[in-house]
């Protein structure tokens, strides 16, 4: 039987990736039809942000990582040390290729190749890929505007703390902002604030920065901890606690923190204007010390 062709497959990139041990080009990497990423998403990655070629917080991306994998059950494959060199000469080839300044390094760890069953087989080599691309950070325009975003129930599983491959659920959120014209979803879970799609959220009120509890329903972003140490520096009241609906309609500031937004101002939520409608002093301070961060600790 023949099958018409649903299209040309997109180019893929031909910058350096290392797979399972070697180095390759991304375009020419290959992993079995049977891999239990593939087949279940049973694995977990980890996004790292490089600044003019310097990881930023490298070591608590690391933390998250193996926390991930614990809970996942997956034996850790590689040392930090190797993690840290793999990255470095990835994105030494990348910047050594091309005109990008700065960089995100995807790391993604898998079970392994297995014959298809929903245990998890013991005695697996996990699945090792990292790759390199260039980090679009917000424009100047989003900066000095804010962004709008929309919201949505948070339909997704209960163990969003573990940054697991298995993304659909945020694949099908990010569609719905994505489809509204809008930079980000942000859920609601019972009637609470949870997080975005691919963001942590940020509610500022009276001056204080809060944030929803670091539970099993919230993806600790490595921002999370550094939006904290940031606001202990500034001495700007932090808070984390259950966030209703209502308190973040009513915000005099909204934030977005990712490792591509850093921090960045929310200002049309559901087409209603949060506070006076344009990025507020705190957002403020807290973008300035960011980047102070930054220069100091990208290493």
């Amino acid at each position: 039987m023949n099958f018409a062709p649903l299209g040309d497959t997109p180019a893929l990139p031909s910058t350096l990736c290392y797979l399972n041990g070697a180095y390759t080009p991304l375009s020419e990497a290959r992993v079995s039809v049977l891999d239990r990423g593939f087949i279940f998403g049973d694995g977990a990655y980890e996004v790292l942000p490089a600044y003019d070629g310097r990881l930023f917080r490298f070591e608590h991306h690391m933390d998250r990582l193996e926390r991930s994998l614990r809970e996942l059950r997956i034996p850790q494959p590689l040392t930090r040390e190797q993690w840290l060199a793999i990255a470095r000469r990835l994105i030494d080839a990348l910047r050594t290729s091309t005109a990008s300044r700065h960089q995100l390094v995807y790391i993604q760890v898998t079970r392994g190749v297995a014959v298809r069953d929903h245990v998890m087989p013991e005695g697996l080599r996990p699945t090792v890929l990292v790759t390199v691309g260039e980090m679009r950070l917000a424009s100047a325009a989003q900066r000095e505007h804010g962004v709008a975003c929309v919201t949505a129930d948070d339909f997704r599983w209960q163990k969003a703390h573990i940054k697991s491959t298995s993304l659909l659920g945020s694949v099908l959120a990010r569609q719905i902002s994505a489809d509204a014209g809008a930079v980000e979803t942000v859920m609601f879970r019972d009637g609470f604030l949870s997080e975005a799609a691919a963001s942590n959220v940020w509610v500022v009120k009276r001056g204080v920065v809060m944030g929803p509890p670091k539970d099993h329903l919230v993806l600790e972003g490595i921002r999370f901890g550094l939006i904290e140490e940031l606001c202990r520096t500034l001495g700007i009241p932090f808070e984390l606690r259950r966030i209703t609906r209502a308190e973040v309609f009513g915000a005099d500031e909204l934030m977005l923190s990712s490792a591509s937004k850093e921090v960045l101002p929310v200002t049309s939520l559901d087409g209603q204007p949060i506070g006076q409608g344009r990025p507020g002093p705190v957002y403020a301070r807290l973008y300035d010390a960011y980047q102070r961060t930054v220069a100091a600790q990208a290493r």
